[in-house]
């Protein structure tokens, strides 16, 4: 007994490697199938786990392992489309909202990101329950992260106390978002700490 129980642990360590690889491009090749899919005008209610497996290569079954339902996976998805702040560097306000905001230049640079979140949130009168919860999984978190940020700046004497939080934030990304789409300009280097220094000019003590 002891020996057959061996033989299979013995052998696992070099049997799992094969497998991570495998179940990571199935869910890869999922969640792009999905987003391309979105990105060609599909709603939650056009889309069908079918339609998703074809489109991936897989099985349906191979989804339902994963995703309990095309809405869970349809948030995932989206999800997957917001790349992650930097951690703060723990030096200046300005420098960690400096980087927080080249990640929304670089997400509003990404056309397939773009158009997604578009049909996304257009969504919210025919699934308001799906919208929240693409807020609260892709955008609270964002939120939560800035918010801290100017938080912290009112602590350390870098912006006024009377501070307005929701209107800085909103001011910060939506001058972002706002500049790339109504210029065109995608590809400034320095547009993050531009928009940070003048906003900054208004916001500081």
């Amino acid at each position: 007994m002891t020996s057959t129980e061996e033989t299979p642990t013995t052998a696992s360590p070099a049997a799992r490697p094969a497998g991570r690889p495998r179940s990571a491009k199935a869910e890869k090749a999922i969640i792009d199938a999905t987003l391309d899919m979105i990105g060609e005008g599909m709603g939650l209610f056009e889309l069908s786990i079918e339609a998703i497996a074809a489109r991936a290569g897989v099985g349906k079954t191979t989804i339902y392992r994963r995703w309990s339902s095309k809405e869970d996976l349809f948030v995932d998805a989206v999800a997957t489309l917001k790349s992650p702040f930097p951690p703060p560097g723990g030096g200046s306000v300005r420098d960690d909202l400096i980087a927080c905001m080249r990640v929304f230049q670089s997400d509003a640079n990404d056309a397939r990101s773009r158009c997604v979140m578009s049909i996304a949130m257009n969504e919210a009168e025919r699934h308001p329950r799906l919208v929240g919860r693409i807020q609260q999984e892709a955008i609270e978190p964002r939120k939560a992260v800035v918010t801290a940020l100017l938080r912290r700046g009112i602590a350390t004497g870098e912006l006024r106390a009377d501070l307005d939080l929701a209107i800085a934030m909103a001011t910060l990304v939506g001058t972002v978002m706002w500049y790339i789409r109504t210029t065109g300009d995608h590809s400034s280097p320095d547009l993050a700490e531009r928009v940070v220094d003048q906003l900054l000019a208004g916001l500081g003590p």
